[in-house]
């Protein structure tokens, strides 16, 4: 996750595993949406969309509840042990937008 910090962003540093997985996840994600797309263009049947839409966003809550999990388990968790409370702020943040 990137916030922008005075005209920079932060970083997270990811192994090239985690990275691989994500990527894998995101093209899958990727692929739906442009399978939604051309039934749309071959005007397909709403329930149909619909279903393939419904998947989609499970597809994107599961990859949003995995990066979630890693942020708690390293950046939350070394900001507090280093005392800087903007995390936390950042996390409350986050959850909104999630709700």
């Amino acid at each position: 996750m990137e916030t922008k910090e005075k005209n920079c962003y932060r970083q997270t540093k990811r192994d090239e595993e985690d990275k691989r997985q994500i990527i894998i996840r995101l093209n899958k994600i990727i692929g739906q949406m442009n399978g939604v797309k051309k039934m749309i263009e071959d005007d397909r049947y709403c329930f149909d969309v619909l279903s393939q839409l419904s998947a989609i966003d499970k597809a994107i809550g599961s990859l949003s509840s995995k990066l979630i999990d890693h942020h708690l388990h390293t950046c939350v968790v070394d900001d507090i042990k280093k005392g800087d409370l903007k995390t936390v702020d950042e996390l409350a943040e986050l959850f909104k937008r999630f709700n």
